[in-house]
């Protein structure tokens, strides 16, 4: 099992009409930026214990579940609205620090939501770093019709249960996905990681902890106009990092590549960018060390804008 360095501290927080979950390290201060990390869809926020424990500083790091994620409560309802991501953190934001100027880091689903509110909410961000958050492929209104037709047919089908998660019948087991998933991680790492990423139920199964309306389609398209509008508004210095190997090839062939991706974030306007070499989409697992230390470098910057 993997040694953690940095043990968290579990609370359960307020956070619009939901009990959020919320893991904390290190020492908050009024002399230290809060440093927010937002885990990626069918994470955790545990998921960034290996990258902490590398930190060199004693930063006080703020990392919520998800709604419908991990421990934090989920919502009575069949589908989740992209929206909400960017609402809780506003909320889950007044609650810990008030009026001060945060440090917003973000991986995949996690780096989106984060460079989408960096825009909306651009005074409250000092630095933010996208950790390999592409958003989603660009639409047409053409598609509409088409994606509410097959919204409307995901919720059909997961109320007859045709999508609900697999259960596993032992942590081994679960282990065992998180490393078919990532060949990267090691044993030891996810043998740690099962623990958060899942929990065992009455019955004696290992249930992900991981909503399954999380997998029905988003009935909104995705609008690059739009996105592309909130990221001109960021004002905070900005890293964006990805991994040397190229995931989005694999799960969006040619309908989303990484040089439009590169061509979307290059709307941001104080950009600086970091290529993580031998990792993967998980590149906080895969290379936690190389990733804190991109992480430190940048923070301590002093960029004048």
């Amino acid at each position: 099992m993997y040694p953690i360095q940095k043990p968290s501290r579990s609370e359960f927080v307020p956070i619009r009409h939901l009990s959020y979950h919320v893991l904390q390290w290190g020492t908050p201060s009024p002399d230290k930026t809060p440093l927010v990390m937002v885990h990626g869809w069918m994470d955790v926020a545990a998921s960034f214990q290996f990258v902490i424990d590398a930190l060199k500083d004693d930063h006080w790091v703020i990392a919520p579940d998800w709604r419908g994620f991990g421990l934090t409560e989920t919502p009575d309802t069949d589908n989740f609205f992209f929206p909400d991501y960017l609402a809780d953190l506003d909320q889950l934001l007044d609650h810990y620090v008030g009026e001060r100027q945060i440090h917003l880091l973000g991986h995949s689903m996690g780096g989106h939501v984060a460079t989408m509110y960096a825009g909306i909410r651009p005074e409250r961000i000092k630095k933010l770093i996208n950790l390999e958050g592409f958003g989603m492929p660009a639409t047409r209104p053409a598609q509409a019709p088409s994606r509410l037709a097959k919204w409307m047919d995901e919720l059909k089908a997961l109320q007859r249960g045709e999508m609900d998660l697999k259960p596993y019948p032992n942590l081994e087991a679960v282990a065992q996905r998180l490393i078919k998933t990532n060949p990267r991680l090691g044993s030891d790492k996810a043998h740690w990681l099962a623990q958060h990423w899942a929990r065992v139920n009455d019955q004696g199964e290992w249930r992900i902890l991981g909503h399954a309306a999380h997998k029905v389609v988003n009935a909104q398209l995705f609008k690059t106009d739009e996105t592309q509008a909130i990221y001109e508004r960021i004002t905070a210095p900005t890293l964006c990092v990805v991994a040397s190997t190229d995931s989005m090839s694999q799960w969006w062939k040619d309908s989303y590549t990484l040089d439009e991706f590169m061509q979307r974030i290059a709307a941001v306007p104080h950009l600086t960018h970091a290529v993580i070499e031998e990792a993967g989409h998980m590149l906080h697992h895969d290379q936690p060390a190389i990733l804190a230390r991109h992480i430190e470098e940048f923070l301590s910057l002093q960029t004048v804008i």
